[in-house]
Order: C-alpha cells, then sequence, then structure tokens
C-alpha cells in the first residue's frame, strides 16, 4: 500500500479529498458516488474522519476497508483518542493495518459534545496526539499525519507555544500536517514558515473547503477559529439569497487561494468535500490538477482504468 508522502513525492501538485462517515445506507450511497466520481481524477489520497463519541467509528472503519479493497485510491484513515484506551487503539491500528491501510491521521480528538471543551482523557488511554502518533509509529509501517492550525489551536496560549506543540508531534514520528481551515494564502504560508524556523523541515499540507453556499462559508469560519476577513464577507455575504451566484463567486475565491498556494510550491490541496464531488471536481480542472488520463479516457470513450494503468 502507498504512503501519502511517496504519492506527493517527485510529482506535479496534487490533490487529496476529505469525507466523513455516513449516518445512514442513504448517506452511505451519496459517499460512494462521490467516491465513485472523483476516483479518475486520482486524488493523492483519501481520508474519512473518525467521530467522537463513537457515534460515527464503525462507519469510519468500514468505509476506509471498502476503500482500501475495492478501489485503487490511496485510503488515509482518521484516528483519535477520544474515550480510547490503549489497548482499543491498538486495536483499531491492528485492524487498519489488517485491511492495507498503512496511512492514518492521528488526532487527540475534540470532546464530545462541544470541541472547545474541557479535554478530559480517557483513565486508561492518551493525552496528547504525539502520545498517539508514538503508538501508531511503534505498531507497524505507518505513514502518520497530524493536524496544524494556521491561527493556532484554541487552547494554545499564542502562536509560538502552539508551534512548539506542532513540532514536537513532527518529532514524534509524524511524516506531515493538514492545516485546519484558513482564509489567506498568507495565513498558511505563515504556518509554514514559522515550522521551517523552529527548524522542522516535514511535509504541510493546506486544508482548504470550497464555497459553495452561505452554510459552507459559516463552517469554514467555525472551524478556522478565526473571524472571517471583512472582504471575504463583502464578496460573498450580498450573494447570499442568490445560490448560482454564491457558488459561483465562492468558487472563485477558493481558486484565487488555491492558485496563491501552488504558486508558492505547496504540494498538494486537501479538500473537505462534505461528501459531494461536484465542487471538487471543478476546481481541479480549473487548477489544472486533474490528470489529463482521466479525461482523455473519457473522450475516447476507453475504460478509465485502462487509462491508468
Amino acid at each position: 500500500m502507498t504512503s501519502v508522502v511517496e504519492r506527493l513525492t517527485g510529482r506535479a501538485p496534487a490533490f487529496s479529498v476529505e469525507f466523513f462517515p455516513p449516518r445512514d445506507t442513504a448517506d452511505e450511497a451519496v459517499l460512494w458516488r462521490s467516491i465513485r466520481e472523483l476516483e479518475p481524477y486520482d486524488p493523492a489520497y483519501l481520508s474519512i474522519t473518525y467521530g467522537a463519541g463513537g457515534s460515527s467509528r464503525d462507519g469510519t472503519i468500514r468505509n476506509i476497508a471498502r476503500v482500501a479493497t475495492e478501489t485503487t485510491l490511496v485510503p488515509m484513515a482518521h484516528l483519535t483518542a477520544v474515550d480510547h484506551s490503549v489497548a482499543e487503539l491498538r486495536n483499531v491500528i491492528g485492524w487498519y493495518a489488517a485491511v492495507g491501510v498503512r496511512n492514518i491521521l492521528a488526532l487527540r480528538g475534540d470532546p464530545p459534545g462541544d470541541p472547545y471543551g474541557e479535554w478530559v482523557p480517557h483513565p486508561e488511554g492518551l493525552r496528547y496526539a504525539e502520545e498517539l502518533v508514538e503508538l501508531v509509529r511503534s505498531l507497524g509501517d505507518f505513514c502518520v499525519g497530524v493536524s496544524a492550525f494556521p491561527y493556532g489551536h484554541p487552547r494554545s496560549p499564542d502562536l509560538d507555544t502552539d508551534t512548539a506543540y506542532l513540532v514536537r508531534k513532527f518529532r514524534a514520528g509524524a511524516d506531515f500536517g493538514i492545516a485546519q481551515l484558513f482564509f489567506e494564502a498568507e495565513d498558511f504560508l505563515r504556518l509554514r514558515d514559522r515550522v521551517a524556523a523552529a527548524g522542522c523541515d516535514a511535509l504541510l499540507l493546506p486544508g482548504i473547503m470550497p464555497l459553495t453556499t452561505p452554510r459552507t462559508l459559516h463552517k469554514t469560519i467555525e472551524l478556522s477559529g478565526a473571524e472571517a476577513p471583512r472582504w471575504l464577507l463583502d464578496r460573498l455575504e450580498p450573494l447570499a439569497h442568490d445560490p448560482r451566484a454564491f457558488r459561483a463567486e465562492g468558487l472563485d475565491v477558493v481558486t484565487e487561494l488555491a492558485a496563491r498556494l501552488l504558486a508558492e510550491g505547496v504540494p498538494d490541496l486537501h479538500f473537505y468535500t462534505f461528501n459531494r464531488s461536484k465542487a471538487t471536481r471543478e476546481l481541479v480542472r480549473r487548477l489544472g490538477l486533474s490528470p489529463a488520463r482521466a479525461f482523455t479516457a473519457r473522450e475516447t470513450g476507453a475504460p478509465v482504468e485502462a487509462a491508468r494503468g
């Protein structure tokens, strides 16, 4: 099974996609339709999030196994320390290995029900993400990712402290980091500079959400933990009651952001999809990230799998 780092080494800028586990069979059908629609575009990897409190963990495990065994995609499984003992974490990691998942995003995780609530570790579990990184690396030949925060984690007192914690995760064995949502390219680039100034050359990837509806704008603001810049609100808020105009302007905003990041040498754009593929596919085409072989196959009528080799 190929690792995330291998997929991003020595190739043109790529993209990756993130899904969340389905709540029911109807959601699962939507998820798999989107996965199959994106598969010919050859994302560098595909990840599925890991629900807190056990509500969606089974869905993560089941569907990441399907990605590993039923598609040509490179899967990355999320894993959190929330409500897990070390023994339970070992079992999940072992199960991932058994189905061929080599890539794991190791997260401490948010407190169930309140992302900004007080963190209470399992009495037989782990307290920090770096401990989870160490555990995963001790159990096999895994490629391990971690989260990074352009504006600092909500519980970090300042950016210097937050950077120090991120570097500790890399020193514990993480191979790459995925940045939480942000608004301007400079926000991510300053994070990259802080990590480099700390003497760490780990791979950092930007997380991006296509802005197709007012809901996605509000979700980006919520997940970033920062106030949206005035210029962004001025461009999008007047269009809140015109879905088509909002979507067009929102995708223009994201295209501009992504193009600037690519110009600054980022190797991968990590798209949060809301389990839909259309906006991501459109952005990938705009940015020239899609491999030509997928479109050649469609234009000639040849099977996509044959075109992929």
